[in-house]
């Protein structure tokens, strides 16, 4: 066992985690601008150094499941301990250990379809806070998107009755010239709030002056109806998908296939491996699945990509899925998805004509990001949902909010919020309200603020001063 020291800080929870792949090092990216307390464990000494050599964490080079190497990495006076590395049975076993040696909250990385029908059971006998499986998330984000196909992205907010979309205004489009002010004056397009706009790589969190232009990419949330409305009074077709290819036979297209059949979707998966093939064409017995090579454009026509109404880029390989996507742009006038597992040049990507593109890492971070929040955050408010956008350039952030809340009981008018900061949506027992400055929120509420600010734990933090 080789120890890499650094500095410890002295502010935020003492976080241990166990693999430094992708998602760790996004993990300790991400975590570490909230000033946390972290230490790393890997046995692969190259990925801890790393790690210590471009952040000021713990390290320790080691078995994450080892009751010692969890000590020196401070186990018994760690918050919180998150097990991410590639194996879901080390996972489970580093939050066991965990478990007996201190008093943390554990979350473990768990892919296995098997282990995730049974992912309650294993919280429940073993103790864990959180079980995380990055392809069922990827596969629910990339479903969103294809029953609201024009948009380029879709997230869930106030437990499912709210969504928070992203699309991008072409040349033409009845709001281009509007100022924002003039949506809420107009009776068929005051059901929405715009709650963050990205113009030529800068992205601002608008007020009431700002004048939408084409080409802009604007974030609007709605209740979920009230979006569809909303995207067909603007000019956006509104229908899901009829059907989709999917183009990679894993895990998260296992996922996302069979969340689409139960929709009604009809789904053709090509798979280049026999057995994986024979897999899946025995449990997702109403899926077409082709084996064969999708590199190949001859195969990609004759399964029908020039038809399809969407087109998923599911494969292993990064560089594949964009090639795949951009030939489909090219042949076709199909809703087209891009799973990109590498995060070093998301700008690059988000520049490209791919249309959708989900990162299984980022979402799966948000998720971890938002537990460790919330357990930051203070007793008056409680972090349900954070979601990532533009990158990490913007957080939305869903609060519920407690008794005693300095923000309950006075108009939004009267609450004197910190720069670059929105409270875009109230969820009242299940009645979504778009707010407006006399509305006031309540003790119980979920709150959703938008904001550029970093490390937003509580809703108090909202609040200037």
């Amino acid at each position: 066992m080789k120890t890499t020291k650094k500095k410890k800080k002295a502010r935020g929870l003492h976080i241990i985690i166990v693999g430094c792949g992708k998602v760790g090092a996004t993990l300790v990216e991400r975590l570490i601008e909230d000033d946390h307390n972290i230490a790393v464990i890997d046995q692969n000494p190259a990925r801890v150094q790393q790690i210590t050599d471009r952040y000021d964490v713990y390290g320790v080079v080691g078995n994450g499941a080892s009751f010692s190497v969890q000590m020196e990495a401070g186990v018994d006076q760690a918050d919180v301990l998150i097990a991410v590395t590639a194996a879901d049975e080390l996972n489970l076993l580093c939050c066991v250990v965990a478990k007996q040696s201190g008093h943390c909250d554990v979350i473990a990385r768990v892919r296995t379809p098997e282990y995730s029908e049974e992912a309650e059971y294993l919280k429940k006998q073993l103790g864990l806070a959180m079980i995380i499986n990055p392809d069922l998330l990827a596969a629910r984000a990339i479903a969103r998107n294809l029953f609201m196909p024009t948009a380029l992205s879709v997230n869930s907010f106030a437990r499912g009755q709210a969504d928070m979309v992203r699309i991008k205004l072409p040349e033409g489009n009845v709001l281009t010239g509007k100022q924002i002010r003039e949506l809420g004056m107009e009776e068929r397009l005051n059901d929405v709030l715009i709650c963050a706009v990205e113009r030529e790589g800068q992205v601002m969190i608008p007020n009431g002056s700002f004048v939408l232009q084409a080409g802009d990419v604007i974030v609007f949330i709605a209740q979920i109806r009230h979006g569809r409305n909303f995207l067909k009074k603007i000019g956006f077709q509104t229908h899901q998908v009829r059907n989709t290819l999917l183009i990679g036979g894993g895990r998260t297209g296992y996922y996302l296939a069979k969340a689409l059949l139960d929709a009604g979707v009809s789904v053709k998966i090509i798979e280049h491996n026999q057995e994986r093939c024979e897999d899946l064409s025995e449990i997702l017995s109403d899926a077409v699945v082709i084996r064969g090579d999708a590199s190949n454009a001859d195969l990609l026509q004759e399964v029908g990509i020039e038809t399809a109404e969407s087109v998923v880029a599911l494969t292993g390989f990064d560089e594949e899925n964009i090639l795949l996507t951009l030939h489909a742009r090219e042949v076709s006038n199909a809703k087209t998805i891009t799973k990109i597992n590498r995060l070093e040049f998301h700008q690059v990507i988000e520049n490209l004509d791919l249309g959708s593109v989900v990162f299984p890492k980022y979402i799966t971070s948000e998720t971890i990001i938002a537990f460790v929040r919330a357990k930051v955050a203070s007793l008056g408010s409680e972090i349900e949902t954070l979601v990532q956008l533009f990158g990490d350039q913007v957080e939305a952030i869903e609060f519920r909010v407690g008794e005693g809340s300095p923000v309950t009981g006075t108009p939004l008018t009267g609450l004197s919020l910190k720069d670059h900061m929105l409270i875009t949506c109230i969820n009242r027992g299940g009645r979504i309200i778009i707010p407006r400055g006399n509305d006031m929120i309540q003790p119980g509420d979920s709150v959703i603020v938008v904001t550029t600010q970093k490390g937003i734990d509580g809703i108090e933090d909202i609040l200037a001063g």
